[in-house]
C-alpha cells in the first residue's frame, strides 16, 4: 500500500521540487536592472539638457527680437551711417552689447532651481545704399535727390553651452 501510494505520489509530485530563486538568478535580475537604471538616468540627463538648450535658444530669440523692436522705436534717423561708428576702412561697426542676462524658474526634472543665461549680442547696420531711392525733376536739371527709407539690422545672439558656442541669427527692416 505504501508502495502504491509512493508510486502515485512520485509521479505527480517531483522528488525535488524547487522553491524560491536561487543566487544566479538574483544576479542576473539585479544586473539587468542596473543596465536599466543607467539607461533611464542617461536619458534624463539627456533630456535635462535638450530642455536647457532649447530654453537657451527661445531666451536668444527673444532677446534678439526685443533689440529690434528698441531700435526700431528709436526710429530710422538714430542709424543713420553719420550717426554710427565706423572702422579704420569707412565701414559701419558692429554695435556689441555684453553682457545681456536672462534668468528664469523653471523645474527640469524633480528639483526646481534657477536658470541664468548670458548672451552677446552683435548688431550688424546695413549700410544706407542699400535701401535708397533716387528721384529726379526736370525742374532740377540732371540733380537727384536720394532718400534713405529704411535700414537692415541683423542681429547675431551667442551664448555658452556645455563649453560650446552657440548662436543665432535675427533680420529685420526698420522703416
Amino acid at each position: 500500500m505504501q508502495k502504491a501510494c509512493r508510486e502515485t505520489l512520485g509521479n505527480s509530485i517531483p522528488q525535488k521540487s524547487k522553491r524560491g530563486f536561487g543566487i544566479v538568478e538574483v544576479l542576473v535580475a539585479a544586473a539587468v536592472l542596473g543596465f536599466m537604471y543607467m539607461a533611464i538616468m542617461n536619458m534624463h540627463g539627456g533630456n535635462h539638457d535638450s530642455l536647457l538648450r532649447i530654453r537657451s535658444r527661445d531666451g536668444a530669440t527673444e532677446v534678439a527680437q526685443n533689440l529690434i523692436d528698441s531700435l526700431g522705436a528709436l526710429g530710422l534717423a538714430s542709424l543713420y551711417d553719420e550717426k554710427l561708428e565706423k572702422d579704420a576702412e569707412g565701414h559701419v561697426k558692429p554695435i556689441i552689447i555684453d553682457p545681456i542676462v536672462r534668468t528664469w524658474e523653471g523645474q527640469p526634472g524633480a528639483v526646481s532651481n534657477t536658470i541664468k543665461v548670458n548672451y552677446r549680442a552683435e548688431i550688424t547696420v546695413s549700410s544706407d545704399d542699400e535701401y535708397k531711392t533716387k528721384a529726379s525733376t526736370r525742374l532740377l536739371g540732371s540733380d537727384s535727390i536720394e532718400h534713405v527709407y529704411a535700414k537692415r539690422l541683423d542681429v547675431k545672439i551667442s551664448w555658452t553651452f556645455k563649453n560650446s558656442t552657440q548662436s543665432i541669427t535675427v533680420s529685420g527692416v526698420v522703416r
